[in-house]
């Protein structure tokens, strides 16, 4: 696999494109569909054969494979929040998964279902600049639909606090983690669902029960499946607002485990894959009878709504003035059953632990992308533009006809319609994800730089050449100081304080 490496043209900026002319007041809807925890390898149009996904690799039919897209970072909370605001990871106000324990018992999810305020994450701070809000202030209607994360209820980091004119989902990632869970979130109001409350992360098996009898499982699967009712109050919003401009977020928490979806999906692939061997719990997260299976339903199960907005767009003779996005928040994971490397999730990247999710490798940051914007992106194109996540606020403003907020980014218009030779490019990329044992990554041309073990005072940069070397195997930083010099005065010049 080859990087194209192309000349350097300095700092974040913005690009004039020529986007054809539309009608006064045609702003074009944006769908933007972010999955969690997908691998670069999970999908059809990236070389994915086991887990079908027709519907996605539409997208990529009929639109623009980017084959260099970049998460904000390897986990959730932080990558969205670069995503969010279009600042990367060292000047982000939220770097990591950060439950803010000083609250009380976060982690109990009986005491969450009494106590709504142990919900949820590190909230994004007043008044913030992100993607809804300068959406909304284009003239967008705006909807965020799915996992949250990046404020508790009742802060300043909710939804409809921070540009999002209707919130459907979960406010808390803990939640996310069950797709059954007791409630959802409408706006700031909880909607109660026919589901008890379990706690996804001891969900195992009874002493003495068979670990091979499918209904030994059943407790775990309750009547409402969240995903479900995401979905129904997305269509709801789309109908309200056909006639007019809007920005949709679709954040699904599929596939991330735990490992649970509708039983005809499951039993779709159960024929296709075979018997396999169950998942006990022994890694965190839900016990399921087939692990393989019910992750590629997940993935499929979400397809097929992809493919359902899909129809209802074309119906409602919209789906022609719509741009879709549809990207991963980061790489794949390594727990709750889920089976990367059999699925090859990571396509050319390493997946297993320490390469994939958490870690700032190319198999835990480098996400599958694709676009489709009927006249605009030709279908069937392909670009190794090198863009990240901090790059959709510059993008979408400019897609927006309005001038971007100062961002970290660089819109990519450019090259998603086919005119790269006027598409600016980054010097480099920069992430910190200061979790666990501490990590930093810059990718500069073909260069990587990895630092990892930063919470241990490490600082010794270990330098990867891309473009002999996609799966980072070979530290070449002995022979190239000149580069590890340049790389450590990014990371110098690049990291700011932060509070979460």
């Amino acid at each position: 696999m080859k990087v194209r490496i192309r000349s350097i043209l300095g700092c974040a900026g913005s690009v004039l494109v020529t986007i054809p002319a539309m009608g006064a007041g045609e702003k074009p809807n944006v769908v933007y569909i972010i999955m969690d925890d997908l691998g670069y390898g999970d999908l059809g149009c990236f070389g994915q054969e086991k887990i079908e996904t027709p519907n996605i690799d539409r997208i990529r039919a009929e639109g623009i494979r980017f084959t260099q897209h970049y998460s904000g970072s390897p986990v959730s909370a932080p990558s969205r929040c670069v995503l969010m605001t279009g600042l990367h990871s060292g000047h982000a106000q939220i770097r990591h998964n950060n439950e803010m324990a000083s609250r009380g018992a976060v982690n109990n999810h009986d005491s969450m279902f009494v106590h709504p305020e142990l919900e949820g994450q590190a909230p994004l701070r007043a008044g913030t600049m992100t993607l809804g809000r300068m959406m909304q202030n284009a003239g967008y209607v705006t909807g965020c639909f799915g996992k949250w994360g990046l404020g508790y209820p009742g802060s300043e980091g909710v939804p409809n606090r921070q540009g999002f004119d209707r919130f459907y989902g979960y406010n808390c990632q803990r939640q996310a983690h069950t797709y059954y869970p007791p409630f959802l979130y409408a706006d700031d109001r909880r909607v109660m669902l026919d589901n008890k409350v379990f706690n996804p992360h001891y969900m195992h098996l009874r002493d003495g029960e068979d670990p091979n009898d499918p209904a030994n499982y059943e407790r775990f699967y309750q009547k409402d499946y969240a995903n479900d009712f995401i979905f129904d109050d997305l269509v709801r919003f789309v109908d309200a607002n056909r006639n007019k401009p809007f920005f949709v977020m679709w954040t699904t928490p599929l596939p991330h485990v735990s490992l649970m979806a509708p039983k005809k999906w499951v039993d779709y692939y159960v024929k296709k894959f075979g018997d396999e061997k169950p998942y006990l719990g022994q890694s965190g997260y839900a016990a399921c009878r087939y692990p393989r299976a019910t992750y590629a339903a997940m993935v499929s199960y979400f397809d097929w709504q992809v493919g359902e907005l899909l129809k209802k767009l074309e119906k409602d003779v919209i789906l022609d003035n719509t741009l879709i996005f549809f990207t991963s928040d980061n790489g794949p994971t390594f727990n709750g059953g889920s089976d990367s490397p059999w699925f090859n999730s990571g396509g050319p990247f390493k997946s297993e632990y320490g390469w994939g999710k958490c870690f700032p490798h190319e198999g835990g940051i480098r996400v599958p992308a694709v676009a489709m914007w009927r006249g605009h992106i030709k279908p069937g194109s392909e670009t190794d533009h090198i863009c990240c996540f901090q790059d959709m606020m510059p993008t979408l403003a400019e897609i927006a006809g309005i001038d971007s907020p100062r961002t970290d980014g660089i819109s990519f218009v450019a090259a998603m319609c086919g005119q790269a030779s006027s598409q600016k490019e980054h010097e480099y990329l920069y992430w910190e994800y200061p979790d666990q044992i501490g990590h930093i990554a810059v990718r500069m041309g073909k260069w990587k730089g990895i630092i990892s073990g930063t919470k241990k005072g490490n600082d010794e940069i270990r330098l990867y050449d891309l473009e002999k070397d996609i799966q980072e195997l070979e530290d070449v930083s002995a022979s190239n100081q000149e580069t590890v010099a340049r790389i450590r005065a990014i990371i110098q010049k690049e990291h700011t304080p932060y509070e979460y």
